[in-house]
């Protein structure tokens, strides 16, 4: 929902980092493959109860998730690169909501399972309407141009990283954000699939 907002905001920085890793020869697979490992290492700071730290390196592994793109855009954009930044962007997204189940399995389990069942249903919604969507050669670049179609909904990125920053702001509140997260995730699913019988016969 915000992240078309948000996107005309950091771009211009986004960009400007992009064009110095460009200079120092970094390339766009090894900003994903650094912005997972330090998501991973958030999730693990986030379990041992170090949440301080784990929030820090939840927005320096987004920045990195944001970075890549713009590095590919001004170098070469791949199919593998396209892969491994989807890829690596469940991973996190698995990861954050299970290292706060670890943290307080007895708080936290159920909503962090509810939590984890929404992200399942969103994304396999968003992916095979990708794939019908490339099939039928649709296109957008309303998020910017990317490696599949990407459809639009309630929970997007940017939602996302904010209710991860709640987690960790707010862990004694870690239940209730989650489950109004799972529900506006849900949501996204549910509004997604409806799209997908209005388009695709």
């Amino acid at each position: 929902m915000l992240d078309g907002v948000l996107k005309k905001r950091i771009d211009p920085p986004i960009a400007f980092l992009a064009a110095v890793l460009c200079r120092r020869g970094v390339g766009a697979d090894a900003v994903t493959v650094a912005g997972l490992v330090l998501g991973l290492a958030a999730a693990f700071a986030i379990a041992v109860g170090q949440l301080w730290l784990g929030l820090a390196l939840i927005l320096v592994s987004r920045l990195a998730d944001g970075l890549d793109g713009a590095v590919a855009r001004l170098t070469r954009r791949t199919d593998r690169g396209g892969y491994l930044d989807i890829v690596f962007d469940y991973i996190f997204y698995g990861a954050i909501p299970l290292a706060f189940a670890i943290l307080d399995p007895a708080a936290n389990a159920l909503a962090a399972a509810v939590l984890l069942a929404s992200f399942y249903a969103n994304g396999a919604s968003f992916l095979a309407f990708a794939v019908m969507a490339e099939k039928r050669g649709l296109s957008t670049e309303q998020r910017g141009k990317k490696s599949l179609y990407f459809s639009t909904g309630l929970a997007e990125a940017t939602e996302t990283i904010a209710t991860f920053v709640l987690f960790c702001l707010f862990p004694g509140h870690f239940a209730v954000i989650a489950y109004v997260f799972a529900a506006m995730t849900a949501w996204t699913c549910v509004s997604r699939i409806r799209l997908s019988l209005q388009l695709f016969r």
